[in-house]
């Protein structure tokens, strides 16, 4: 294999906990060891830590990281939507980086919540990347949405996405494991058990999305997004008729009925209504 991934909290275990003893950093222990291993056995790998947060020790980071085969690490992803109100990672502010994987292919990594937001996988794609990697701490009442998320980003940008859940208890959650690929035409080539322990592999053809995004006409949503109507108007209406974007932009987003949303904060699950204001590192 080029490259292993493994599912989010894969060190922390599937637990909110923010004590600073099971926290890491980029330059700890825990990262200098999955480096090792990676030279070592000569192979690639997408592992998750919980980030320690100098700016705000008590919100740490929810962060992916990618190594590769020389031991280097070549990717560092902050989870832009942690599943709120459950988890109190502070909000991710990296974006979502595209980086050169195993035998040059681009890949971009996010971190499950994130993958129930189309918006993710289309950023990721925009950015030129042919496989999404996808980890995920999920537990099994999650499993119908997981399967039609990880499609639909696949389908929906001609581009492969690869999935792995935590499997197994710890005690008090059963997660679900659901290792899945899905092709560019969103079908599931290859999915797992949901059993601990298993590893499920997959070989994917380097040059199959660029192909499709080159040739394909019909379901190239990927380039019709910017170019509506190219049949009928030169080089397609490129403008934005998207409401909810102008007004994540302008700093005015607010859905209609919001004013009647119950759940604003985590203090349903136990975690004190935050006063930290946002900031980017």
């Amino acid at each position: 294999m080029d490259l292993i991934v493994f599912p989010e909290y894969m060190l922390h275990g599937l637990s909110m906990c923010t004590s600073d003893s099971i926290l890491c950093s980029l330059d700890g222990p825990e990262v200098s060891a999955l480096k090792q291993r990676c030279a070592e056995a000569k192979i690639w790998g997408c592992f998750s830590i919980m980030e320690r947060n100098t700016l705000l020790p008590s919100a740490p980071w929810n962060t992916g990281i990618v190594i590769n085969s020389s031991g280097e690490l070549v990717n560092y992803y902050r989870k832009l939507h942690p599943w709120v109100p459950v988890e109190p990672w502070y909000p991710g502010n990296r974006g979502i980086p595209v980086f050169k994987g195993p035998r040059g292919v681009a890949m971009a990594h996010i971190i499950c919540h994130d993958g129930q937001f189309p918006e993710m996988a289309h950023e990721a794609a925009y950015k030129g990347a042919e496989i999404l990697l996808r980890t995920a701490g999920y537990t099994s009442p999650i499993k119908g949405s997981w399967e039609v998320t990880n499609r639909a980003n696949a389908f929906c940008n001609l581009m492969w996405t690869c999935s792995v859940a935590l499997a197994g208890s710890d005690g008090t959650f059963n997660s679900m494991g659901e290792a899945m690929f899905c092709n560019p035409e969103g079908e599931i080539v290859r999915r797992g058990n949901g059993a601990a322990d298993e590893i499920f592999a997959c070989e994917i053809g380097i040059g199959d999305v660029g192909e499709k995004r080159q040739y394909w006409g019909v379901e190239n949503n990927l380039y019709q997004f910017g170019h509506r109507g190219y049949t009928a108007v030169e080089g397609g209406a490129g403008d934005c008729p998207y409401s909810y974007m102008q007004d994540l932009v302008g700093g005015k987003y607010k859905q209609l009925g919001e004013e009647e949303v119950l759940v604003t904060d985590g203090t349903s699950c136990g975690f004190e209504r935050p006063t930290a204001v946002y900031t980017v590192d």
